[in-house]
């Protein structure tokens, strides 16, 4: 899965990425959470067949998909992650498989390998080449019972390479810049036409750098997140904690 990313690249960065006119004042963020405001890539209106720029342009959404027919989102799972094995069948994302797929631009994610009888291990994932990378994801326009309409979306993930499966065993999808067009491109492209863009990506795609447990915080938000951190405090058992006597009785 994919549970926290950063984006600090400049909107000039994104803009030469991703192919668009401009980029939103996006500030670098280096703990992106879930709920969070996300930017992401979509396919335009624009249908200039004269016209050499891509069809792209940038948009925020939150993150945490809703699904369109949803009636009470106090009953639904917080989605920000989908599988790419199921998106296209699975009924809280097949509509949007099909007719909004998006790129999320992202300098790295974070992702945290669990150890027996330790505290899990954060890990930075950054692009073993440096730069921006794009997540595929999905979104939905989620209009709200009081009538006002929410931009959400999901990252797509995948069985993660084998150099990041040790730490984790799912990945997001990468989809590499030959392939933007195809992937936003909803109209004439279905789900099954761009399956097999949703690989795991090669080994060594990205570098994994073990980083504190600041990053475990929402509240933390700075480059110093992303720095390596060699005395790893997962190497020490974590401590068992007495319960709390809240003078109350308990059932368990």
């Amino acid at each position: 899965m994919c549970g926290r990313f950063a984006l600090t690249a400049t909107p000039e960065e994104i803009v030469a990425v991703l192919g668009v006119m401009d980029a939103e004042d996006f500030p670098p963020r280096y703990n992106i959470a879930p709920t969070q405001p996300i930017l992401l890539a979509i396919a335009g209106d624009r249908r200039d067949a004269g016209s050499n720029l891509p069809d792209r342009r940038l948009m925020l959404a939150r993150w945490g998909f809703i699904p369109a027919w949803a009636k009470n989102t106090a009953d639904l799972p917080l989605n920000i992650n989908a599988r790419s094995e199921t998106a296209a069948s699975k009924p809280s994302f097949k509509t949007a498989m099909r007719h909004r797929r998006v790129l999320i631009p992202a300098s790295g994610f974070y992702e945290w390998r669990r150890q027996t009888g330790r505290r899990p291990q954060p890990y930075w994932m950054r692009p073993t080449h440096g730069g921006v990378v794009a997540f595929g994801g999905l979104m939905e326009t989620y209009a709200e019972p009081g009538g006002s309409e929410i931009d959400t979306a999901a990252i797509l993930t995948t069985a993660a390479s084998a150099d990041i499966a040790p730490i984790h065993d799912r990945m997001p999808v990468v989809i590499g810049p030959e392939h933007f067009e195809a992937w936003l491109d909803c109209r004439t492209r279905e789900p099954r036409d761009v399956a097999d863009l949703m690989r795991t990506p090669a080994e060594g795609t990205f570098e994994a750098v073990p980083v504190s447990e600041r990053v475990n915080s929402v509240a933390n938000d700075g480059p110093d997140l992303q720095q390596r951190s060699e005395a790893l405090v997962a190497d020490k058992p974590a401590e068992k904690q007495k319960p709390k006597d809240t003078g109350q009785l308990t059932l368990f």
